[in-house]
């Protein structure tokens, strides 16, 4: 429904919340670095020239450089004052924010730029640098994303919007002014992975064991990694992973990492997810380390292939005989931690909805589901995971809407959101008012002719 807020939402707020942080910022460095001048001070908090630039950068790449307008870096420049008086205000407020979050807030968003460029190595690719790297850039933009957010909900808690409400929100756009909604499906899912046979895990602990013995009797780590290692953004390397800290890395991958103590060791073997490694120590410093790593993932045997097909099957046929429902069954079936406990419903990452435009889905999986009927079950279908690994699905479509004028009756549930929205907005809009009178806010002389920041910021102070 991004559109459609689009056109509903009328505060530059909603534009700081979620748009800002998107995008690592190494990957607008142009023209060498920028000059790291303080250009606002909000509270105890900072805005330098560079951030400005970054963001800068980040429109004219997002416009393909077409549209070059100094007015735009005034937007950005007001926006970073309303994310420090925020920011600053959290920190007189003891809001905070768990690694948990910050951690969960980041796996989401590399997910959803994998999901973008297709694979890992592609999204490496287009970045220059390692996945490592990018988490590492992003970690303290998402920490204060997720501060801001936390201060939003804190301020517009009790902002709730009735249906009179939305009936009267409504009726005050003008029909000519009613967003068009795309088409939209709900899809629920079960999904089954094929376990790793025993025979196929010895393959691959037999195999990487005899990698360790070979770099024993003297064969170079980086060597073996380049030619064997199945993670590719390393391999190009020599398995080398770069420094990171803890709470980076899986947390089994991490504990063996950890483990290590002098450049050369070698830790146990350890799984993951991703599938077995052989992790050499390159360096510590502090409490950050550099390991190489060689990566093997196990192969799916056939027989364990039609296993999942057949328990699959087995699984639809009691949803179709009315012996177990589909959300019953994914609760208790599925492999997908991410659908298994919500009914099997998949997840829109970018509005954090259960609609699903036909372009934010998996191509593979909008072919297949094109011409189901509502609340039919598929026949298990191939897919691949986050990971990359071959499973299995039955998929069901709960609903399917044609594109249309938004009306009450088909989208009450966007209209109220748009409603809530907007009188949210207005209570932030009169907390910076309030705010930006209370705080100590200094704006460089040299910032330009930005009639917007002397408007809103200057004359607070008056």
């Amino acid at each position: 429904m991004n559109k459609e807020k689009g056109i509903m939402n009328k505060s530059l707020l909603v534009i700081i919340i979620y748009c800002l942080f998107l995008i690592p910022s190494f990957c607008f460095a142009q023209n060498g670095q920028a000059v790291d001048q303080v250009m606002a001070v909000v509270g105890d908090k900072i805005i330098l020239q560079s951030d400005i630039e970054k963001q800068y950068n980040q429109y004219l790449l997002q416009n393909n450089n077409e549209v070059k307008d100094d007015n735009i870096k005034c937007q950005i420049f007001s926006q970073l004052l309303l994310t420090k008086l925020m920011l600053n205000q959290a920190a007189l407020d003891s809001v905070t924010v768990t690694d948990g979050q910050v951690e969960s807030e980041l796996d989401k968003r590399m997910r959803y730029y994998i999901k973008i460029f297709k694979t890992e190595k592609e999204l490496e690719e287009y970045f220059h640098t390692s996945v490592i790297e990018i988490k590492a850039e992003l970690r303290d933009a998402i920490h204060d994303q997720l501060i801001v957010q936390t201060m939003q909900g804190k301020i517009t808690k009790d902002m709730t919007a009735s249906p009179a409400d939305v009936k009267n929100y409504f009726k005050s756009i003008p029909k000519d002014s009613l967003p068009y909604i795309n088409a939209e499906i709900q899809v629920a899912e079960i999904v089954k992975i094929p376990p790793v046979g025993e025979a196929e895990l010895k393959r691959v602990k037999d195999q990487l064991e005899e990698y360790r013995k070979e770099v024993n009797d003297g064969k170079d780590f980086a060597v073996l990694a380049a030619l064997y290692s199945q993670d590719p953004a390393s391999a190009k390397k020599g398995g080398e992973l770069s420094f990171f800290e803890r709470g980076q890395m899986v947390p089994e991958f991490e504990a063996a990492a950890f483990s290590l103590k002098t450049p050369g060791e070698m830790a146990p073997l350890v799984f993951t997810k991703f599938g077995g490694h052989l992790i050499q120590l390159v360096e510590r410093r502090g409490n950050q380390i550099n390991v190489r790593h060689i990566l093997l993932q196990p192969k799916i045997q056939e027989e364990d292939k039609i296993r999942m097909i057949n328990q699959l099957d087995s699984i639809r046929k009691l949803i179709v005989n009315q012996s177990m429902t589909f959300e019953e069954a994914a609760e208790k079936f599925s492999d997908d931690e991410n659908t298994r406990n919500n009914g099997g419903l998949m997840i829109n990452p970018e509005t954090g909805t259960t609609s699903l435009s036909p372009d934010q889905m998996d191509r593979i999986l909008f072919f297949q589901i094109d011409t189901m009927a509502l609340n039919r079950v598929s026949v298990p279908l191939l897919m691949q995971t986050e990971e990359g690994k071959q499973a299995y699905r039955i998929v069901k479509v709960l609903s399917r809407t044609q594109p249309h004028q938004a009306n009450m009756v088909d989208d009450y549930q966007k209209i109220q959101d748009a409603c809530q929205a907007e009188k949210q907005n207005k209570t932030l809009k009169d907390w910076v008012d309030r705010k930006r009178k209370s705080t100590f806010i200094h704006i460089n002389s040299d910032y330009g002719k930005c009639t917007s920041l002397k408007d809103d910021w200057e004359s607070a102070k008056n």
